[in-house]
């Protein structure tokens, strides 16, 4: 229990951090000297927005799928520390396409409304690629090492 608690406020941390990424530190930093609420009005002015409720609609994907997670491991009592691990790692993994998705639209409203790229100014989204990365090394390690360990405990010994 104590991983799958740690998994899902570990995805849960993820998600809040790529939620204030997209809806308040990129923007302030794609258009650096205006408030908050001037690029709002900036944006709706040309037609656009910062799209949060499909931010916040694709990033709470990751938490409820996490919560969900939580559930089926706090009710199955077959479930191991290294599937329970591996399960949270790939939601983390799986952070980066979702954090891309979540952006791109907002991403294209700041660059359609201050003629510039679409692409993260602040630095904050380089934490949530890493964090990734870094998941998805550990879960295909932790899934190579569980499938060797398992592999020699199946395979019988070579008579000599």
């Amino acid at each position: 229990m104590l991983i799958s608690a740690a998994g899902t406020v570990l995805v849960t941390a993820y998600a809040a951090l790529a939620a204030l990424q997209i809806l308040v530190l990129n923007p302030l930093a794609a258009a650096p000297g205006i408030d908050l609420n001037q690029i709002h009005a900036d944006m709706a002015a040309v037609g656009e927005s910062l799209n949060a409720p499909v931010a916040v609609g694709v990033l709470g994907l990751g938490i409820g799928l996490a919560i969900l997670l939580f559930v089926l491991i706090a009710v199955r009592r077959d479930v191991t520390r290294t599937a329970a691990m591996f399960g949270y790692l790939v939601l983390l993994a799986f952070g980066a396409p979702a954090y891309f998705i979540a952006s791109f639209g907002a991403g294209m409203g700041l660059a359609d409304t201050y003629m510039i790229g679409g692409a993260d100014y602040s630095p904050w989204a380089l934490p949530l690629y890493l964090t990734s990365l870094l998941a998805l090394l550990a879960a295909l390690t932790l899934g190579a090492v569980d499938l060797t360990r398992r592999h020699r405990r199946m395979t019988p010994p070579i008579a000599t």
